[in-house]
């Protein structure tokens, strides 16, 4: 029974959050990367022992994530800008309270997962296809992470046919922080989606490969900007545990009244472990991960890659390497890393917070309205590049006790300054001066205390 449980991390670490994907009848049969110990890769469910929260037809789920961060700037406001991870600066916040779990029976399953805390606010904010008509779309979901129902066909290692929300895989990081090597994604991670809401066809047609196919509103919107469904996929391989390669690939309309703009997105990580010693009171794992990905956006008065002055550039360039090391039987860690990205047009920049927040025109849903928005019109030039260090203590597999120290600068004013970015006094209920405007700055260093939990 122990093995059957210790399947059940393999699997989730295909798939960059945390339950399994195939129920507890199929672990009888042929099992995907079966006998493979992936729970140390980035982005994947580090836990080797049985869910505590786990009966014959439920896995339970508890996650909390509550931090600390404070900014060198040291913003009036104390407002966080270009992350979604964080949202207050010099504050305890709970970024998230996930509860939840699986479901299966003889073939059917489901999942719910909900959230709570400033996530749920900083998550739906950069999604603008809740604009387009009714019952806000936004309010309707941002208590919910993951939401979906699906099948499992007992066909080669597994075929799982879903419904709902599920998370999305570009970016190698997961959504929930207690599974990543950082906490402060890289510019790559926290600029592509998080979550995707449609159709996926999980395929394992090996014990060494999985073959995912999505149909989806789009690119982490929870309504469609325009006709036209995304699709896209997932293509993962471990030809054995210590390596993982995979590619996450994107097709979609994503720009508001603008159905002939497509947009193309490759998402591609290699992941590769060098050192095992699991039982060393030295150094006891090492391992690094490497994620590239480039895209582009092309039609209606922007060119991709090959623009001019009447149709700009409009494309995305990044990339982000990260090193981690494991030590005293895997209970402390330590991990540095960053990554560049090049955006012109900025269409997958994290729009500054507060004032800075750029709201649809009302009269056009192509263009941004607001006393000082950030502009993210064609030819808007956008470059970024991030690095960090931490320090991970994990007195057991339920808890993570993390420092971390982050350094970002753009190009362009991006970041908050000490004047913040709501008012000048800090407070949203104070009137703007007509000579104020919102203190952004070209770098910010930050330090963050995390408390990561899960059972």
């Amino acid at each position: 029974m122990k093995t059957i449980f210790k399947t059940f991390a393999i699997l989730t670490s295909l798939t960059g959050f945390s339950q399994q994907e195939i129920t507890k009848d199929t672990i009888k049969e042929k099992v995907p990367f079966e006998g493979m110990d992936q729970t140390w890769q980035n982005g994947s469910d580090r836990r080797t022992s049985p869910p505590v929260l786990s009966t014959k037809y439920f896995t339970g789920s508890i996650m909390i994530d509550a931090n600390y961060t404070h900014s060198f700037n040291n913003p009036i406001d104390n407002t966080v800008v270009g992350s979604t991870a964080l949202a207050r600066n010099n504050e305890m916040q709970v970024s998230s309270a996930n509860l939840g779990g699986e479901f299966n029976y003889e073939g059917a399953r489901g999942k719910i997962m909900m959230q709570f805390g400033t996530r749920s606010t900083v998550i739906p904010r950069n999604d603008y296809s809740v604009y387009r008509g009714q019952y806000q779309l936004d309010n309707v979901y941002r208590y919910l992470s993951e939401a979906y129902a699906g099948y499992h066909f007992n066909k080669w290692y597994g075929i799982n046919v879903d419904a709902g929300m599920f998370m999305s895989y570009i970016g190698l990081n997961s959504y929930y922080q207690v599974e990543n090597w950082e906490y402060q994604a890289s510019f790559t991670s926290d600029n592509t989606p998080w979550f995707f809401n449609g159709v996926r066809v999980q395929i394992f047609p090996t014990r060494h490969l999985k073959i995912e196919g999505w149909l989806i509103n789009g690119w982490q919107s929870y309504g469609k900007f325009n006709s036209m469904p995304g699709i896209g996929g997932n293509l993962t391989w471990c030809p054995n545990e210590a390596v993982k390669l995979l590619t996450n690939d994107y097709y979609g309309t994503d720009a508001a009244g603008l159905k002939n703009r497509i947009r193309f997105h490759s998402d591609n990580s290699f992941l590769y472990r060098y050192f095992n010693q699991p039982k060393s009171k030295g150094i006891s794992k090492a391992a690094f991960s490497t994620t590239v990905d480039v895209g582009f956006e092309s039609g209606d008065g922007v060119a991709g890659f090959n623009g001019n002055s009447e149709t700009p550039s409009q494309y995305f360039l990044s990339g982000m390497v990260y090193h981690r090391v494991w030590f005293n039987k895997d209970k402390m860690a330590w991990t540095i890393g960053g990554g560049v990205m090049k955006n012109p047009g900025r269409y997958l920049v994290l729009y500054p917070t507060g004032d800075a927040s750029p709201l649809p025109n009302p009269n056009n849903p192509t263009q941004t309205a607001g006393t000082h928005p950030f502009s993210a019109n064609p030819g808007d030039q956008f470059e970024g590049w991030d690095c960090s260090t931490n320090f991970d203590y994990m007195p057991n597999q339920s808890i993570t006790f993390r420092v971390e120290f982050v350094h970002r600068e753009s190009s362009v004013p991006y970041f908050a300054g000490s004047g913040g970015v709501t008012s000048p006094t800090g407070y949203t209920t104070t009137p703007l001066p007509s000579d104020w405007k919102p203190d952004l700055v070209k770098m910010e260093n930050r330090i963050i205390f995390a408390v990561l939990f899960r059972i």
